[in-house]
């Protein structure tokens, strides 16, 4: 699964875009620096009900932002990713 394809995802399970996510978790202040994963984790467990891999791709963009490394960009097989920026407005909105 890809990268954006966990976001996609999430969306999916929470009806929430993972912009709408990132916002949250900003406003309970889990973007400080010091928080770690795991709090972040338990968040998304207990009020979206979403697992370990899910919660830890929305980890990453909430603590480093929408950028990926190009490792799997342009590449194939199931991990690869279309572009080294995340969409992070919704799957509907996402241009194509």
């Amino acid at each position: 699964m890809s990268f954006q394809a966990y976001l996609d995802a999430i969306e999916g399970k929470t009806g929430r875009t993972p912009r709408a996510l990132v916002d949250e978790a900003r406003a309970k202040g889990l973007d400080a620096p010091d928080v770690k994963a795991g709090a972040i984790v338990a968040w998304l467990a207990e009020d979206y009900g979403l697992g370990r891999g899910h919660a830890m791709a929305l980890v990453h963009v909430i603590k480093n932002g929408p950028q990926i490394g190009t490792k799997h960009v342009g590449t194939t097989g199931s991990h690869r990713d279309e572009s080294d920026t995340l969409w992070l407005d919704g799957k509907a909105t996402r241009p194509r």
